[in-house]
């Protein structure tokens, strides 16, 4: 929970708004002839409101642009992004290497998880461990995952099922851009380059028209 949410600060919030939902409490209510006893009463209660709002904060409101960087450390990357990756591997034939490969990365984020599926005109990756890891010094924001990559059956013969690990810098507070690598277990490494296309979240291959590499 401290890498999901910066702890001091959080307490600066609850702790002072749960004194003063009691303080309301005990000031609205009739407190009998036991005052002491019927503010103590009062407490569940103000439990039961302050994980009311604990509940709301984690669904929805952990997304807020006011509470990113000081409360929530890591930036909102849900959505669509698109770009390319452009593989290291060198074809025998050509001596060349490949030309970059349009992709479409789709990401599902909540409070405490994170999931990437990546779509190519040819293959679909989906991850089954992935992390925002933000360093506390610098302030980098890093996506890290990994993932299993499965080929249409048509083209499996030149480009079989394989697991690989993807490690994207992400680029500026408001992110729209992301940078980094990737390497596999078929020994093969490229870059990876995307942007932020909307909030929508597909599940297919997208090509942005007239994009380019770089």
């Amino acid at each position: 929970m401290t890498r999901h949410l910066n702890i001091k600060a959080f307490l600066w919030i609850v702790v002072p708004l749960s004194i003063l939902i009691w303080v309301l409490f005990i000031f609205l209510v009739e407190l009998g002839t036991d005052p002491v006893w019927s503010a103590v009463k009062r407490i569940p209660t103000v439990i039961t409101i302050d994980f009311g709002l604990w509940l709301f904060f984690v669904k929805w409101a952990w997304k807020w642009r006011v509470f990113q960087g000081w409360l929530v450390p890591f930036p909102v990357l849900e959505g669509t992004w698109t770009g390319f990756m452009k593989s290291t591997w060198i074809d025998p034939a050509s001596e060349k290497t490949l030309p970059p490969i349009p992709i479409t990365l789709v990401i599902r984020q909540t409070f405490l998880s994170v999931n990437c599926s990546m779509y190519t005109e040819e293959s679909s990756s989906i991850s089954y461990s992935a992390d925002i890891v933000v360093d506390k010094e610098t302030k980098r924001a890093q996506l890290v995952y990994h993932y299993t990559n499965r080929p249409r059956a048509s083209v499996r013969n030149r480009s079989e099922i394989h697991d690989g690990t993807a490690l994207l810098d992400v680029v500026g507070d408001k992110p729209v851009v992301m940078k980094g690598e990737y390497w596999t277990s078929r020994k093969t490494t490229g870059d990876i380059e995307v942007k932020f296309l909307s909030t929508e979240l597909r599940d297919s291959f997208f090509r942005m028209p007239e994009e380019g590499w770089g």
